[in-house]
């Protein structure tokens, strides 16, 4: 993500000479998209401080292929509860792990029972985090797994929800924690089309209709400037996200910038 910052903002820089003879370019650069988008929460919550835009470009890693669309997330903290108790008299509590394991169990083998999207694929469900219990020699009577799903368009949060639920019963509390929409701009939008032309002169091949598996600030910001066209477009590499050994190939941070100027330059032309 650094990459794609450094390319817009040097992008913006040699733009800026132009800009006042044209519609303008507005650069957003917002905290806490990895947490659930709180900057660009805040941010749709200030209409003075957000503007008017025509077209967004969001720069997360795509490398350097235009991405029409992304995935939404639903991240959930699953509790259970239990009776603590001595740990050589296990029989005198409830212990809340084991309650958490049977979860898990439930989670691992829960089925979305919704075909893929042509684009977007399938949707996810994954247990990243799992905590509980005070010290070995307890009962413990708390435990806590945090649940990450990735959904595709169709897929209602609020009724996955209410499934994740009835599989996971009664004893088990979910709290939603992030609650963001997915995303996708229709090839056939004309700045969609535009785009993907200069991509491909910038690439040296015509890219496909692709989208991203994660979800990004483009959740709140595209539908908070009323559904203008989107596309996900960043020097970094997709697929290294995340990775202890992530990075980004330093020749894309050249091709993105230059690509930002192209689209830029046509978009105040038209």
């Amino acid at each position: 993500m650094k990459s794609g910052v450094a390319a817009f903002v040097v992008a913006a820089l040699d733009l800026a000479k132009f800009a006042e003879r044209s519609s303008g370019l507005v650069l957003l650069i917002l905290a806490g998209e990895e947490s659930g988008c709180e900057g660009a929460f805040h941010l749709a919550r200030s209409p003075a401080l957000l503007g008017r835009a025509g077209a967004l470009i969001v720069a997360e890693p795509s490398g350097n292929l235009p991405l029409v669309g992304h995935k939404g997330a639903l991240w959930l903290k699953a509790r259970t509860h239990g009776v603590t108790a001595h740990g050589s008299m296990p029989h005198k509590g409830v212990n809340a792990i084991y309650a958490a394991a049977r979860a898990v169990s439930a989670l691992e083998v829960f089925r979305f029972d919704s075909p893929a999207d042509t684009l977007l694929g399938a949707p996810t469900l994954n247990v990243g985090t799992i905590s509980g219990g005070l010290n070995v020699n307890s009962v413990p009577d708390r435990a806590e797994i945090g649940v990450d799903i990735r959904t595709t368009p169709g897929l209602e949060h609020s009724a996955l929800k209410n499934r994740l639920q009835a599989a996971l019963g009664r004893d088990v509390e979910l709290e939603t924690v992030v609650d963001v929409p997915g995303l996708r701009t229709s090839t056939d939008e004309p700045w969609i089309q535009d785009v993907f032309e200069i991509m491909s002169g910038v690439l040296g091949s015509r890219p496909e209709a692709r989208a991203a598996p994660y979800f990004t600030d483009a959740s709140v910001l595209t539908p908070a400037y009323g559904g203008i066209p989107t596309v996900v477009l960043g020097p970094g590499e997709l697929e290294m996200a995340h990775q202890t050994d992530e990075y980004c190939r330093v020749d894309r941070i050249g091709q993105a910038v230059d690509a930002y100027g192209q689209i830029v330059h046509r978009w105040w032309k038209a």
